[in-house]
């Protein structure tokens, strides 16, 4: 199926995606700076983005049962362009999407909470669908761009559980996952532990 569309289209296919991502990440960069010049906290720690693959699409399409089509990646698969922002604190987490969703030319499509409602496997971090105008020379598309939001600790949780899972290819021993299941309930412990030190300095700030 890849044979299906030529290199010049995937080309085309994908660099709208990299323009949405370019306009998204200068959004960022801008509030990343003038947290860093104008206040006393940043809440942004790191910012990683990226394009998924074209095999990555194909395998996703399939498991849809849709044909390899510009319409069906668009209407269908909603993380081609994805961004990740780490945060040191729980609550810097929806500091950042209320800026974010208070632009006006961001239209948040889907939220997903999964620090409020984790999944079964312990995975926590903030998802949102967003749509953002591209002004291209001939038309103006709207893009559908992925952000998760979440602590450098569930960064570093999701990050051993993708190698963990992709090292047993997704039939992990049930020690193992049980290892992970505690792990995030000690991640989840330090990050409450962190947010109250924060909010005990900040008082102290105050008074």
């Amino acid at each position: 199926m890849f044979a299906e569309q030529s290199l010049g289209e995937w080309t085309n296919t994908l660099l709208i995606y990299k323009f949405a991502l370019d306009e998204i990440n200068t959004k960022i960069k801008i509030l990343n700076e003038e947290f860093t010049l104008n206040h006393e906290h940043n809440p942004i720690e790191h910012i990683k983005s990226r394009i998924k693959k074209p095999e990555s699409i194909i395998q996703k399409l399939e498991r849809k049962g849709l044909d390899l089509t510009q319409e069906n990646i668009e209407h269908h698969i909603n993380d081609v362009a994805g961004v990740r922002i780490s945060c040191s604190f729980i609550s810097d987490i929806y500091k950042i999407y209320d800026l974010l969703r208070q632009q006006d030319d961001i239209y948040i499509i889907e939220v997903k909470d999964y620090i409020k409602n984790p999944k079964p496997n312990g995975y926590k971090s903030f998802h949102m669908i967003i749509e953002i105008p591209i002004f291209l020379a001939s038309e103006t598309k709207k893009v559908k761009v992925e952000i998760q939001i979440r602590t450098v600790a569930m960064d570093f949780w999701a990050s051993l559980e993708h190698k963990i899972f992709y090292k047993y290819n997704k039939k992990v021993p049930k020690e193992i996952l049980e290892s992970l299941n505690e792990a995030s309930a000690t991640v989840n412990s330090l990050d409450f532990k962190m947010e109250s030190i924060k909010n005990q300095l900040e008082h102290l700030a105050e008074v």
